[in-house]
């Protein structure tokens, strides 16, 4: 709602009163009218206007109505009741006026809220990125190694005593595709370190599901887990490109570390697919220790984790994320081993603040 001016609040208690007095005057009805001018004036106005309404109200009150012939009133009942219709009045502005100040102290504490979340959640993200600090360095080393040997190739062909450009050509093309790849490393690593407000724009999730494939790549070959998509067709969402990253790395990340101790087949599962009431539903599925028994309702609460160097924070943060974009997320036991977490999002450009 736009904030009223001054001119423009204390008008609106004036023409609350006016009004309230055009009305009063057929049906002889003063006490309920210009309560309603009172309440109208404190609501929308505040303080100020609400005590002009209120003395405006009294004035007209005792001039117009105190005193009338019909019906006939005693004097002390008359003051009683212009007594009573000035408290009251006086009552509904302060009563007003608490309500807007409560509702001012509520903002401003939803506003705190929102950024020690947001902090938390760069600290979440900052914590998780430092834990990958080797394999992102050897993720980015790589597509520079094959540069280097590409740029090396690329002077072969172009030193020979007949030099083959076309050779070189195709080397030097390949150095920049690597330089490339790396650059776009670098660059999703720097983003996930940056600390910035929420930005809502329209995102495909299933290139974050990419990116974030990327990052983990090697954290993935480490531990011998294969990791396999199923991505449909699905409509961009409106939402922050930084936080469903770190959704997806979190729910990623969590998958590896359940199977990297497990015999047997270690498969990471990505699918996505459209739901029928406007929403995707992204699911990611491993075959690792599954939900802790008796505990699985527990696993979205701050600082329940069951690794022993774990916050306890991430799937609490994802959660948030998840919810602020108008979502659901939730996790099943998979058969026979492992685990699955869902994740249901609005295609509708609508979601929530």
């Amino acid at each position: 709602m736009k904030v009223l001016s001054d001119l423009q609040r204390y008008g609106l208690a004036i023409i609350s009163c006016g009004v309230a007095l055009g009305l009063a005057w057929p049906i002889d009805a003063p006490s309920s009218c210009f309560l309603l001018a009172v309440t109208a004036s404190s609501l929308f106005g505040g303080l100020g206007p609400g005590l002009l309404s209120v003395v405006l109200s009294a004035l007209a009150f005792e001039h117009f109505f105190l005193w009338r012939t019909f019906p006939p009133a005693h004097e002390t009942a008359t003051f009683l009741r212009f007594a009573v219709f000035v408290i009251a009045t006086l009552l509904i502005t302060a009563l007003m006026e608490v309500k807007r100040r409560v509702e001012e102290s509520r903002t401003r504490a939803q506003e705190a809220l929102r950024l020690a979340q947001s902090d938390l959640a760069h600290v979440n993200r900052v914590t998780t990125m430092g834990e990958l600090t080797a394999s992102l360095a050897h993720e980015v080393n790589q597509p520079i190694a094959a540069a280097v040997t590409d740029a090396n190739t690329c002077l072969r062909w172009l030193t020979r005593d007949q030099p083959d450009v076309e050779e070189a050509r195709e080397a030097a093309s390949r150095v920049v595709k690597d330089a490339t790849r790396a650059a776009e490393i670098i660059s999703r690593v720097r983003l996930t370190f940056t600390k910035s407000t929420p930005q809502r724009e329209l995102v495909d999730v299933n290139d974050v599901i990419k990116e974030m494939i990327v990052l983990l790549r090697n954290e993935a070959s480490r531990y011998s887990i294969s990791v396999r998509t199923e991505l449909s067709d699905i409509p961009q969402i409106m939402g922050d490109r930084v936080q469903l990253q770190q959704v997806m790395m979190n729910l990623m990340l969590n998958a590896i570390d359940a199977m990297k101790n497990v015999e047997g087949t270690r498969e990471l599962v990505i699918k996505t697919q459209r739901q029928e009431d406007e929403q995707l539903l992204l699911a990611v599925s491993d075959t690792g220790v599954g939900l802790p028994p008796q505990q699985a309702d527990q696993i979205f609460n701050a600082f329940f984790t069951t690794k022993s160097h774990g916050t306890g924070m991430g799937l609490r943060i994802s959660r948030s994320i998840v919810e602020a974009h108008g979502g659901r997320l939730w996790a099943a036991e998979n058969s026979p081993r492992g685990a699955s977490f869902y994740l249901a999002l609005p295609t509708k450009l609508e979601t929530h603040e």
